[in-house]
């Protein structure tokens, strides 16, 4: 008589958990003959069935996927930023954060303090404002559309430093404030600790200075001070603006291509960029019905800031897990 294969000396590797289960009884009922379900039970042994029983056990719980896996959710996102942070807008807690006590060179995200401190002056939003060759030395390094001679209203400048960071808008709306400039930069510094930014230092109105450093969470205060602002809401986010220069009419556009997209709502936001700062972007948005303000620093590449605010925006939209 031919010798007959133990079901343990049978080769499972191929077969799902259930297919090897249904294998060994189906084995056993052979050896049991035609004798009938009876018969099969009585010759496979209760400690054949609980064997077969754990294996199936160990082998779902091997193969199962885990349930983030399952549900698709992201359990952090893979920013590739050297700083970043995701806070909600409402009770501050913090959904994301990655060397958020660091501090920085924060490059035109300056500009949203410039224009807390040209608002708090109440000046005149309609007075037009001349660009001078001061303007354009205190800019020097950066280029610029607005010549000497330039006249603009300060409402007018104010958008074109929020939309497009002009530095010569910038620094004109600086140097035309009480005082000229050696109190509006003082000014600057007293709303960082008013606002409780104890780890910031303004030097300059544009961002050019490396010296305009500040930590991400300080830059949460500031962004969250801006959105209360209607008119720097409204300027941050235009997608473009134009002025009149002399006989010409300059087209500006945002520097940050997520105000375009129609499935992001942004509130504030604004972009940065120096060699010592690298890629920066600040934004106060809605994602997943929740008001969250996210900070971005350092970035290399040009595209990379705005890759990850979406990555950020994927992971909350699959079910974010808190992570810091």
């Amino acid at each position: 008589m031919q010798a007959t294969a133990d079901s343990s000396d049978i080769d499972h590797s191929n077969e799902t958990p259930g297919q090897t289960l249904n294998s060994i009884i189906a084995y056993d009922a052979a050896r049991a003959g035609n004798q009938g379900w009876f018969a099969m039970t009585r010759h496979l042994s209760a400690a054949r069935v609980c064997a077969a029983l754990l294996m199936s056990l160990l082998l779902n719980a091997a193969f199962a996927a885990p349930p983030t896996a399952r549900s698709g959710t992201i359990t952090r996102p893979e920013v590739r930023s050297s700083t970043a942070l995701v806070v909600d807008a409402k009770d501050s807690s913090v959904l994301f954060a990655r060397h958020d006590d660091a501090v920085r060179p924060i490059a035109s995200i300056t500009k949203l303090m410039t224009a807390l401190v040209v608002l708090d002056g109440k000046q005149p939003l309609d007075e037009v404002i001349t660009i001078s060759r001061e303007d354009r030395d205190g800019a020097r390094g950066s280029a610029s559309r607005l010549g000497v001679g330039t006249r603009l209203s300060r409402a007018e400048l104010l958008h074109l430093a929020l939309m497009s960071s002009e530095n010569r808008a910038a620094q004109a709306l600086a140097r035309s404030y009480p005082g000229g400039l050696p109190v509006f930069m003082k000014a600057m510094n007293n709303k960082a600790g008013a606002l409780g930014m104890t780890q910031s230092r303004f030097m300059d109105p544009t961002g050019l200075s490396s010296g305009n450093v500040a930590s991400a969470r300080d830059l949460v205060k500031l962004v969250k001070a801006a959105s209360d602002n209607v008119l720097i809401r409204r300027y941050s986010t235009g997608e473009r603006y134009t002025v009149k220069s002399g006989k010409y009419a300059l087209e500006y556009r945002n520097t940050n291509t997520l105000v375009t997209k129609p499935d992001w709502n942004i509130a504030v936001q604004k972009t940065g960029y120096t060699q010592a700062a690298g890629q920066c972007l600040v934004m106060h948005t809605r994602i997943q019905g929740r008001s969250v303000v996210i900070v971005l620093l350092n970035s290399f590449g040009k595209y990379t800031r705005v890759a990850d605010a979406r990555r950020i925006r994927k992971w909350m939209e699959s079910g974010l897990r808190t992570t810091t």
